[in-house]
């Protein structure tokens, strides 16, 4: 990438993703380039009620509310992990910016104070529209752990979510189409 991309990059992760963090917590962002147009992405990405279109570990997801700001949805996590349950509150979805807000307020996992911002930024990718996706976060690091080990152990769940919304978002390029959604 040239020192424009990561300028652009830095920028954006100044605007939207700057989380107040305490002694006892950690943040980072992660940044993905995905060879799909913006509106593809989104349509998987501001889907609440429905992450496992493109997030590897959640088995199923029930929402409650009318998928507004301040719904909640409880996510059942797939096996392997070291959690069942996560209950998730819709605190930003913003369609104009591409802007998505969650907090995490429940569940049977040690991501305490968890909250996580995505943001999706249009770019040219190999001379076609592509799609600039950050996620940042700020948790709790749990007693007995370090920081270091809280964001390795965010940073690979999220780098695993990011690398399937690519997949999935590619495959859906190639074969141009896009998940309906209600703007109401």
């Amino acid at each position: 990438m040239n020192s424009n991309g990561a300028w652009i990059e830095s920028e954006y992760i100044w605007r939207h993703h700057q989380h107040e963090t305490r002694e006892n917590q950690c943040s980072s962002a992660l940044v993905k380039h995905i060879k799909a147009p913006i509106h593809l992405v989104w349509s998987l990405v501001r889907r609440f009620d429905q992450p496992q279109k493109y997030k590897p570990f959640v088995s199923r997801c029930i929402v409650q509310g009318d998928l507004g700001i301040g719904s909640v949805r409880e996510v059942n996590v797939k096996s392997g992990l070291p959690a069942t349950t996560s209950t998730e509150r819709l605190e930003l979805l913003n369609d104009d910016e591409h802007i998505l807000r969650i907090r995490i307020v429940g569940g049977d996992h040690r991501l305490r104070n968890y909250s996580s911002i995505i943001t999706l930024h249009p770019e040219i990718v190999d001379g076609r529209p592509g799609t600039l996706v950050i996620e940042s976060f700020v948790v709790d690091v749990p007693d007995g752990n370090t920081k270091d080990e809280t964001c390795y152990f965010v940073n690979a769940l999220l780098k695993c979510n990011l690398k399937s919304l690519a997949d999935v978002s590619e495959r859906m390029a190639v074969q141009d189409r896009t998940e309906p959604f209600d703007r109401s």
